[in-house]
This record gives structure tokens, C-alpha cells and sequence, in this order.
């Protein structure tokens, strides 16, 4: 936890903190020096007016690592006549809130305000967030929270309803790059051209990282030489956007799933490699395949169950990185084979019936009677064994007495549920023509 009375904090950061990393040093000092989030700081914009207005609400700023958040907060507090106070999730709990906000109150009483900037505030526990409550309710701070997560999930609602969310856009390449120029400029590194879009393509929209390669690659580099995009390609890893208990996972996740109800093959077989080359573990994948099946293709064609959990034993038996190709061939059939929920709407109607209704006896003719007592109250009475039948089909209701004539099950003319559709339309024509015998 740090804090501060702004009047220390100023002056710009930049002069006087060379010995800092470049991102510090390359840290913007007014809203028109922000590269990106236009959509909340170009003039006229709400947040942007009330910033100016000096009238600025409690707030969470969610987005990707490395657009801004912290520098927006700073820029606030700079622009405001408040004293600003960082406060970490990670290394700080509820007594040193307590002692922030006791310290908050005493300056709104000289007539001053506190703008209190949690960084990762998704770290907090409710009993944490919920200490914020009451001072963000009378006004004693002015709460900025910064966080990756989604705060719908992440924040305790009592606390979002209290403060405005602003979403904050992850930094497109070009973006990424005018950062990048600045710092080229500032400082006169001699890059290549061709560096500086590599290095946009591997910081994956965070300025941050993008500013910590150049200054890596900058070090690098043999004396009186440029840096190049060999040289950034060796002084830096790509780091995929993929946070297997985050957010991005079940957004990768669901993008795989959506893409493959649609039959595109080319964006299924993206979405599964940004999950596999991020270090997802593949029998999750081959898991949620499995399931695919079922609930988007099931009888349309049923070979595609069987081709999905043989893609999970080839991963189990041959391991990485071989065992990828055959996920990969399962997601190219599921994409391209013919698609019914059926089986999933007919079970969904089942259940819900199951859930609203009372528990049926099983009826008497269809119940199993081993001894002399069961048979003489009814049990079996009336069973016919389909087998003995010419057709196979039965001229009896298996269905309590209470849900005859129900139909969860509603076949579509796709694939081979079409051959299942005649013929169960076959079997209720040989029951009705029983019947009427």
C-alpha cells in the first residue's frame, strides 16, 4: 500500500525518474496523450467531461493488462483537486482500509477528497469489497477500481451499483506502435521499422509489455547497431491472450463451441489452436467435443460421438504434441457434420417435466414380477413381449397414465435423425393400424 497528498505527486513523472523502466518513463501525463480508448476520452465523452468537471464518480476500469487503467487513474487524480492513494488487493487487507478511509474522512472534513485507486480489485474478498461500502456511499473517497475480470462477476453488486464501469479496449497494433515511435523518438533508439511491428504483434495489444521488449531489445543489441526484428524475436516470447481460470478462457471457449454449431471449420480450428498453444489442457477441450456432439449434432449423426471420444483416447494414448492433430481432426468433422439439437431439446423438455410434475407410478404391465404376490396385485399384467410380434412394435403405452400421448422427442430432416424420424413415424403407424385390429 502506498499513499500520498497529490500536491507531492504533481510534478510529471518524466524528468525526474530516468533511472525508472521505460513503460514508467513513457507513462502519459494528460488525456490527449493516451494512445487508444477514444471511445471514453475524446472530447464530449461523458467520462472525459466529467473528468474535466472536476465531477468525476467512483468508477471500475476493466480491460486488458497494460491499456491504461493506472494511468487513467493517475491523470484523474492529477486533473482533480483530490488527494490521491493507491491501494494494492494483493498486498494489503481490511485494517489498512480501515486506516485509509479513518484518514479519508478527516480530509473531506478540510474540505478536500480522496481518490482512493484499487488495483486489481477482483483480488479482494466480498468482506473486503464490502468495507468500501459505506464510505463510498457518503462520499468520504472517490473509489477507482482497476481490473482484468469481469467485474459482473468479480465485484460485489452492492459495490457496482455504486460506481460507473468503464470498459477499456485492448491497444490495436497500430496503436501499440505509435507508443512504441514515441519512445524511439524520446529516448533516440536506432529500431528498424520492421522491429517495431514485431514487437506489436508479441505484446498483443499492451503497452507495457510492447515498451519492456524495446527496452530489452534496446539492451540487447551490440553497440552502434539497431535493433532488429531478429533481435526482438530473441529478446522477447510471445504470451498468448489466455487465462485458463479467467474470463478468456470460457470466451476462447465459447468461440469454439459457437464456431462449430456454425460449421465454420477454419474459425474452429483457430479457437482450438488459441486455447492449445496457450497451454490449455487438452482433455478439457476433448471434454467440451464430446459434449458437442450430443447437444449440436446427436442423431444427425451419431458417428460424431464416437469420433470425439476417439480423439480423446488418441490424446490420452500418443500425448503432446502429436495428440493435438487428432483434437483437431475431431473439430474438423463436428464443424462439417450435419447439425440437430434434438437430443438436447428433448431431454431439456423431459427434465423440466420431471421437475414440474409429480413422480408417476411405473405402470403395472410394464414393472418386473419375480415373485407369486407381485404378479397377483398386477404386476406384468398385460406386458407384451415385442419380440414375439411380427413387426417388432407393441400395441402398448409405456408412459404413465398421466403424460400419455406426450412427445419430448421431435426429429429433423438432417442426416440420418431424418431416417429416425421415418421410422419412428413407421412405428406409430403400426400401433394406430393395433389398435384399430
Amino acid at each position: 500500500m502506498s499513499g500520498s497528498l497529490f500536491e507531492d505527486d504533481r510534478a510529471p513523472l518524466r524528468g525526474a525518474t530516468e533511472s525508472a523502466p521505460l513503460a514508467d518513463r513513457m507513462r502519459p501525463q494528460t488525456l490527449d496523450e493516451i494512445v487508444g480508448q477514444r471511445h471514453l476520452l475524446d472530447p464530449g465523452k461523458p467520462l472525459r467531461t466529467a473528468i474535466e468537471r472536476d465531477q468525476v464518480p467512483s468508477m471500475i476500469l476493466w480491460g486488458p493488462p497494460g491499456v491504461g487503467k493506472t494511468t487513467l487513474a493517475q491523470i484523474i487524480a492529477r486533473m482533480t483537486k483530490s488527494d490521491f492513494v493507491t491501494f494494492s488487493a494483493v498486498l494489503s487487507g481490511i485494517k489498512e482500509i480501515k486506516a485509509i478511509m479513518a484518514s479519508a474522512e478527516k480530509t473531506k472534513r478540510l474540505g478536500r477528497r480522496t481518490i482512493l485507486f484499487v488495483d486489481e480489485i477482483h483480488r479482494f474478498n466480498k468482506a473486503q469489497q464490502d468495507a468500501f461500502l459505506p464510505h463510498v456511499e457518503h462520499g468520504n473517497v472517490t473509489l477507482i477500481g482497476a481490473t482484468t475480470e469481469n467485474p459482473s462477476f468479480e465485484v460485489i453488486s452492492a459495490l457496482l451499483s455504486r460506481s460507473r464501469v468503464f470498459v477499456l479496449h485492448g491497444l490495436t497494433d497500430d496503436d501499440v506502435i505509435t507508443v512504441l515511435r514515441r519512445a524511439v523518438d524520446r529516448e533516440k533508439f536506432p529500431v528498424e521499422t520492421d522491429a517495431l511491428a514485431s514487437i506489436a504483434l508479441i505484446a498483443n495489444g499492451d503497452a507495457r509489455t510492447a515498451l519492456n521488449i524495446l527496452e530489452l531489445a534496446v539492451e540487447a543489441a551490440p553497440e552502434s547497431q539497431p535493433v532488429t526484428k531478429e533481435l526482438v524475436q530473441e529478446a522477447s516470447q510471445k504470451t498468448l491472450l489466455y487465462d485458463k481460470g479467467g474470463e478468456e478462457h470460457f470466451n476462447i471457449i465459447s468461440a469454439l463451441h459457437k464456431s462449430l454449431r456454425n460449421s465454420d471449420v477454419d474459425a474452429s480450428l483457430y479457437w482450438l489452436a488459441r486455447m492449445l498453444e496457450a497451454g490449455e489442457d487438452p482433455l478439457y477441450v476433448a471434454r467440451r467435443l464430446v459434449r458437442f456432439a450430443s447437444e449440436d449434432i446427436g442423431l444427425a449423426d451419431p458417428q460424431a460421438l464416437r469420433v470425439a471420444l476417439d480423439s480423446k483416447q488418441a490424446y490420452e494414448f500418443i500425448g503432446l504434441p502429436e495428440g493435438k492433430l487428432a483434437l483437431a481432426q475431431c473439430v474438423i468433422y463436428l464443424a462439417a457434420a450435419p447439425k440437430s439439437n434434438s437430443v438436447y431439446k428433448a431431454y431439456g423438455a423431459v427434465a423440466e417435466e420431471v421437475a414440474n410434475t409429480r413422480n408417476e407410478p411405473v405402470p403395472l404391465h410394464i414393472r418386473n414380477a419375480p415373485t407369486g404376490l407381485m404378479k397377483g396385485i398386477g404386476y406384468g399384467k398385460g406386458y407384451q413381449y415385442a419380440h414375439d410380434l411380427e413387426d417388432k412394435v407393441a400395441d402398448m403405452d409405456c408412459l404413465p397414465d398421466a403424460l400419455q400421448g406426450r412427445k419430448y422427442f421431435h426429429p429433423q430432416d438432417i442426416g440420418i435423425e431424418a431416417r429416425i424420424k421415418q421410422r419412428l413415424e413407421e412405428i406409430a403407424r403400426k400401433k394406430k393400424e393395433a389398435r384399430e385390429l
